[in-house]
């Protein structure tokens, strides 16, 4: 492996656009290629106007042999078709949330990957904010003592400006092939958020309603799950699309024996409350979450250089797949 690392990107939309801005700010980087079915995509940003542009993934793997990392950001429902072509190819590969659309999608990615010696990165860069950090160590240290409950709040506002243009249906959002549902698109980050700090869950109980959304999805907008921990306690999950005009919040509560903290905000970037025994909070600087890519690719660099773990590896990627699927399946 290189000290710089060469990228290639697949699905140049808005978030492929941000890979490769953080892929090209970064010095142990370097952006080798792009690949997107919609050409003027490509072309209309000047900022990339460098970078070889191709339409088709094996194209680009026969024409560019010297890349080692290829970062999936294209909608849902390709990413395990698409990741195995690469895989195949003996690139490794950075996927964006979900990393599948099914656990059995996920499995056949990690036996790929362990058949060709090559690893699978999960984006979750919400692991990477200063308050996600801290809430991490309060419950890996026990500070909060015995944990009872846990409840987390998503209620945001994706309306006709999101799902349609120019009155028609959005290419893939919305389309339960390609989106795969509201909890895969919109709210896995918070599913993350609840694996990696608690666990894994069982004993699921969902009510899961179209509220508002009929004409431009397939699938649910409004959602409540229940469940117990695998570990001890148990947790709610509450979800909304059809908040109207903007979004409300993103709010974590937890309860234990020692106290009780919750984080909020728009995207959990707030700490709200903190009542623990014995315990001052520190003061945490307002970060925007969705700069976090900055940490994720370096993370792919430091391990791909031997100096870090991955902060999302294939396992965890699937575990929420695994999780949301079995949350679907609990509705039925």
């Amino acid at each position: 492996m290189s000290q710089i690392i060469h990228f290639a990107i697949v699905g140049f939309g808005h978030i492929g656009k941000r890979h490769a801005s953080t892929i090209l700010a970064n010095k142990n980087c370097k952006l080798i290629s792009i690949c997107d079915s919609d050409k003027i995509a490509y072309f209309q940003n000047k900022d990339f106007e460098n970078v070889p542009f191709y339409e088709d993934i094996a194209t680009m793997l026969a024409q560019q042999p010297s890349v080692e990392v290829v970062c999936i950001c294209t909608p849902s429902g390709f990413h395990a078709q698409q990741a195995l072509l690469i895989l195949d190819a003996k690139k490794h590969v950075v996927c964006e949330k979900p990393m599948a659309l099914s656990r059995v999608g996920c499995e056949a990615m990690i036996l790929k990957a362990m058949q060709v010696g090559r690893q699978i990165f999960g984006v979750m860069q919400n692991r990477f904010s200063p308050i996600s950090i801290w809430l991490k160590k309060i419950v890996t240290e026990n500070i909060l003592g015995e944990l009872f409950f846990v409840q987390i709040n998503c209620f945001w506002n994706r309306d006709d400006r999101y799902y349609l243009a120019d009155n028609q249906l959005h290419t893939w959002h919305g389309n339960k092939e390609l989106d795969g549902g509201t909890l895969f698109t919109q709210f896995s980050h918070f599913v993350d958020m609840l694996f990696w700090l608690f666990g894994d869950v069982k004993n699921i109980q969902s009510k899961l309603v179209n509220f508002s959304h009929q004409h431009s999805i397939d699938f649910e907008d409004s959602g409540f799950v229940n469940f117990d921990f695998v570990k001890k306690g148990i947790g709610t999950l509450q979800y909304s699309t059809s908040v109207w005009d903007k979004n409300l919040e993103s709010s974590l509560t937890i309860i234990g024996s020692k106290g009780s903290i919750k984080v909020g905000g728009q995207y959990m970037e707030r700490l709200e409350y903190c009542h623990v025994e014995n315990y001052t909070p520190p003061v945490f600087e307002k970060i925007n979450s969705t700069n976090n890519h900055v940490f994720v690719i370096q993370n792919v660099v430091e391990v791909l250089q031997g100096n870090e773990f991955a902060s999302t590896n294939a396992v965890e990627g699937m575990k929420v797949v695994d999780i949301i699927e079995r949350i679907y399946q609990s509705n039925r």
